[in-house]
């Protein structure tokens, strides 16, 4: 049995996939992509799979995300399935509708947030400062 692993990253979020042959399930957290909130998370993260069209049914996607908030487990979740499915059918047709897209499918976000200085509330606020 093929088996085909990925991740993704954004932000905090850190989401791993594992792709496998099937009905086209796909479950983030153990339970259905349907039952995911907000629509707009879930819309984001089917997003590889519209693109990779009748493949995608022919296999199963298991996602565990971690970490961040909602839009940035999303984001590393619909990297993480771009990237396996890439892995799983060796399609280089299919990476390159990816990157034609959007690069960020198959790249993963290196941003991360700026450490909080001192004398200010945070990475680049400082405290007021006044002469009278």
């Amino acid at each position: 049995m093929k088996v085909a692993v990925a991740s993704g990253k954004r932000k905090m979020a850190i989401a791993r996939a594992s792709v496998t042959e099937g009905k086209g399930r796909i479950k983030i957290n153990s339970k259905p992509i349907e039952f995911h909130e907000p629509a707009l998370a879930k819309a984001k993260m089917m997003e590889p799979l519209i693109i990779a069209g009748d493949a995608a049914q022919k296999m199963d996607i298991e996602v565990n995300v971690s970490g961040g908030g909602v839009m940035g487990q999303a984001d590393a979740s619909r990297t993480a399935i771009a990237k396996a499915i890439v892995n799983f059918t060796g399609d280089e047709d299919l990476k390159k509708k990816y990157i034609a897209y959007d690069r960020s499918l198959l790249v993963s976000d290196p941003r991360r947030k700026l450490p909080k200085k001192p004398l200010g509330r945070g990475a680049r606020k400082k405290r007021q400062k006044s002469y009278r």
